[in-house]
């Protein structure tokens, strides 16, 4: 059995950067070089060298035909397995929200301070629409889903970094049942989200994401209420 000393001892800095690795990939937009995730990582280039080797022998980074790192698919395999019946059941609702409203809608949990989107459809019949990756993680404190899962948490428990601003738009989400953003994940691009609060679970939230829409905050958020209500029925909370 593992004794305290062992079980509140340092961490491991190596499993440490290789988490960090991945990250770093998820958050990049395309395929970095081996040069550019050890920048970010603040590391020497070989160290970079070694861990990439490690998660590519695992499946979880690639290279392209240029050498260059990303994901691989291996982290979609992983993905599928977190909050899975969560993700079981929201889908089919997401994919109706998405074609109801030509918009892409997503599902997001609470992951320390930041939101990570766990699964997103884009509607089937627009002639465009913004993509919203799985994976993709954000600050708490910015966009529509940090501000609606906030407004289900008590003060205690939101991030010091909370300002005033954001704590009257945050009670606002509360006394209305949804929140709005604008320009804040990502420029020009704007946000309607609900609570989506499951008993026993970690704080989600269903959302859509969009450049411009011919719905009202208020009717996306009703839409997105409905299929918050439903899953949440359907997973017994």
């Amino acid at each position: 059995m593992m004794t305290d000393a062992a079980a509140t001892g340092p961490p491991s800095q190596t499993l440490s950067r290789g988490i960090r690795i991945l990250e770093i990939l998820a958050d990049a937009r395309e395929p970095l070089s081996i040069d550019e995730i050890a920048r970010r990582l603040a590391v020497h280039r070989s160290v970079a060298y070694r861990l990439l080797r490690t998660l590519e022998d695992h499946g979880l980074a690639v290279r392209d035909g240029a050498g260059r790192i990303q994901l691989g698919a291996r982290m979609a395999a992983l993905a599928a397995g977190v909050a899975h019946d969560l993700q079981a059941e929201a889908l089919p609702e997401l994919t109706a929200v998405a074609n109801e409203l030509g918009l892409t809608c997503f599902l997001v949990v609470l992951d320390h301070d930041e939101c990570v989107t766990l699964v997103s459809v884009e509607p089937r019949h627009a002639v465009a629409s913004v993509a919203q990756r799985p994976g993709t993680r954000h600050p708490v404190t910015v966009g529509a889903p940090g501000k609606a899962i906030l407004s289900v948490l008590p003060p205690s428990s939101w991030p010091p970094e909370v300002s005033p601003q954001l704590r009257e738009e945050v009670t606002d989400a509360a006394l209305r049942g949804f929140a709005i953003s604008h320009d804040e994940v990502i420029p020009s691009l704007r946000s309607v989200s609900v609570p989506l609060v499951v008993h026993g679970r970690r704080p989600s939230a269903i959302a859509v994401v969009y450049v411009a829409s011919a719905h009202e905050p208020s009717q996306i958020a009703a839409r997105l209420r409905r299929s918050a209500d439903l899953i949440r029925d359907a997973l017994g909370g």
